[in-house]
């Protein structure tokens, strides 16, 4: 189990940092998708930022839990956004990284209680 929460783990860290770079980098198919739900260029920015910031938190364990927030509320409103448009093959995909992202929180609850149960 160790081993699939930690390829889980890199999986999204890849999937937020990514997606951030991308959204931080201006690219043509974010600023057309989000500036039609009124993002500017600088609030793009910053929403890429805060969705890397959440992907390096969570290669941390000890901020991985704020790290994984972070990316389920970035993700949380890309997928409401991507819903109105009515992309739901990518709002499957969301979604499913949503439920991953909660597993890792849980996970990382679990290893902690049981590291204070040895202690």
């Amino acid at each position: 189990m160790k081993i699939a929460i930690k390829i889980i783990i890199g999986l999204l860290v890849f999937l937020a940092i990514s997606s951030g770079i991308t959204k931080i980098m201006l690219m043509p198919q974010d600023l057309d998708f989000f500036g039609k739900y009124g993002f500017n260029n600088l609030m793009l920015i910053i929403f890429g930022v805060i969705q890397v910031v959440g992907g390096i938190l969570m290669v941390i364990l000890k901020t991985r839990v704020y790290g994984a927030i972070t990316v389920i509320v970035t993700f949380g409103i890309s997928l409401i956004l991507l819903i109105l448009e009515g992309n739901y093959a990518v709002s499957a995909v969301t979604l499913i990284a949503m439920g991953l992202l909660v597993v890792v929180i849980k996970q990382n609850h679990i290893t902690s209680r049981s590291k204070m149960d040895v202690a």
